[in-house]
Order: structure tokens, then C-alpha cells, then sequence
């Protein structure tokens, strides 16, 4: 069913934004920065192809990192998939904090895995 869609995206959640991103950015020297979103700030950078995005919220061990697979449009119908295959959705299709759509899922482990499409594609293939 993924097959087609490569990841895109490593979500971290963090504690403190700005003390996440001076780690990344200042120990690892990795290129993030903090930018605005609908939903207040997040961090974003890239490396090796993939994006990384740091939301802060309340942590707990286990949350993060969230591999996220990014499609080209028709994320209703991966969400219909998803749910006809018994996969238990965690938060169904909404705005992600760029304004595209992300739908959260977990696997039998209880991992959270993720798809996103960016603002403007179609919901539907």
C-alpha cells in the first residue's frame, strides 16, 4: 500500500523547542531553525532528504520519533484503506501544522506512523 510513497519526514516531540533545536542545530550541527505554524512554532531541517520536524507538546518516552511517509495526494483514501485493514487510527485526517493534511496511525507495536500530503493536493486519488 506504501510502496509508492518514500519517507519524507521524522517527527520529534519535544519538551522545549528552542532547547531541542539548540541541540540539533548547535551540538550535532544540523540545519533547523524554528518557524511559524497555525498552531504556534515547530522546528524544521533537513538531512540526507528527510525532513525533520520538532513539535513541542508534552513527552513521553515512546512518543517519537514518528517516521512519516508523504504522498502526492488522495489521503482519504489511504485513511479508508487503513481502516478496512483493521489498522487503528490514532488521529484521523487533520491540518497539519503547515497547513497540508497528516493522518496518524500505529502498528501492532503501538508505533506511530504517519502520512502527510502537502496543502493543496486532492484528498482523493
Amino acid at each position: 500500500m506504501l510502496q509508492e510513497c518514500k519517507v519524507g519526514a521524522i517527527v520529534f516531540f519535544v519538551s522545549q523547542l528552542e532547547r531541542a533545536l539548540a541541540f540539533y542545530r548547535d551540538t550535532l550541527g544540523l540545519p533547523v531553525q524554528a518557524v511559524d505554524g497555525h498552531d504556534g512554532p515547530f522546528g524544521v531541517g533537513e538531512v540526507g532528504g528527510l525532513t525533520l520536524v520538532f513539535i513541542a507538546r508534552q513527552v513521553r518516552a515512546g512518543d517519537s520519533p514518528v517516521v512519516v511517509f508523504n504522498l502526492d495526494g488522495g489521503i482519504d483514501d489511504y485513511a479508508e484503506a487503513l481502516a478496512a485493514r483493521g489498522v487503528e487510527i490514532v488521529v484521523p485526517v487533520s491540518e497539519a501544522p503547515d497547513g497540508g493534511l497528516s493522518l496518524d496511525f500505529v502498528d501492532p507495536d503501538r508505533n506511530v506512523l504517519s502520512l502527510y500530503q502537502a496543502a493543496g493536493a486532492s484528498r482523493r486519488r
